[in-house]
This record gives C-alpha cells, structure tokens and sequence, in this order.
C-alpha cells in the first residue's frame, strides 16, 4: 500500500511584480504551510519523499511544511508539476523509488483537483491553496499506479485546522 499526498502551494503574494515563476507566498500562505506540515506530523501522515513544482511559492510550501512538521525529507523539483495536467502529476508518482511509502507532491490548480479525481476513479474535487488530498493507493509498487486505484483517505483545509 502507498499513500500520495496532493499539496496545493500556499496563497501567493499577487502585489509582488514577478513573474508568475518567482511569485512568493503571502503571509497567510507561509501560515497555512507550516499548519499543514504540523498536522501531518500530528496525524502521523509525514511524508518519505516530497516532489514541487519549480515555481517559488511550491518549493516555499515544501520548506516551510518539512519544517513545520519536523521532517528530514528531501525535497526535489519537477518541472512536470508546473503548468501540469493531472496525467504529469501520475506520471511523477510512478517514477518513485520502492522504499518510498508516503510521497508527498506540490503543485498548482486545476492539475491537482484533477489528480485527484484521476487518482480515485472520478469525482469532482477543489483543492484551495495548501489543502491537502492524502490518497491510499492500492499498489505494491509506484509504477503500478492506474486510475481509479486509489482511495481518498482525506482532505484537510487550512481553515480546519485553525484554533478558535
């Protein structure tokens, strides 16, 4: 059994006057990051392997939730997860090693919606900046990812997790 983890990138910061590739994350964004990286971490649900976009504000989410969440885990780029369709967020997913139980991607909408949708068989699904889709795989091996396979175990929002 493997488990992805579907992590949209933290709000952006739209008044930074960068390209869309360097854009940053705004404050709520880094919040939301490392809320999202404390939660794994409390849930048991950290990640062996962590794969972003190359664009700022998904790496920025990679760091600020490993380091949240207390996490030793390497996190690698892609530049299948920028500008995806969900078909590249798949296809990153199978070309993980074995030993890699939990793996967590970073990208952008509407790919990750889409993802998941693809992951679980259909569906319609949101995933509103650094919400979090953890998907149960059916499979021994990452490269045996099909469609439909896989089993929404959750989805958690920033927003849930926030303390009243």
């Amino acid at each position: 059994m493997k488990m992805v983890l579907l992590l949209r990138h933290g709000k952006s910061d739209w008044a930074t006057a960068v390209d869309d590739h360097e854009r940053p994350l705004a404050k709520r964004g880094r919040r939301a990051a490392r809320a999202i990286g404390e939660f794994l971490t409390r849930a048991g649900e950290a990640p062996d392997a962590i794969v972003a976009s190359p664009a700022r504000r998904a790496a920025d989410t990679a760091m600020l939730a490993a380091a949240a969440g207390g996490w030793q885990t390497p996190v690698r780029t892609s530049e299948l997860l920028y500008d995806a369709a969900a078909s590249r967020v798949l296809a990153v997913a199978r070309t993980e090693p074995e030993e890699v139980r939990r793996l967590m991607v970073i990208g952008h909408e509407p790919a990750l919606s889409e993802a998941v949708a693809l992951f679980v068989g259909g569906g319609n699904f949101s995933l509103p900046t650094a919400t979090v889709a953890g998907i149960a795989l059916d499979v021994a091996r990452w490269a045996d990812i099909e469609p439909g396979r896989g089993e929404l175990a959750y989805l958690v929002r920033p927003r849930m997790l926030e303390r009243s």
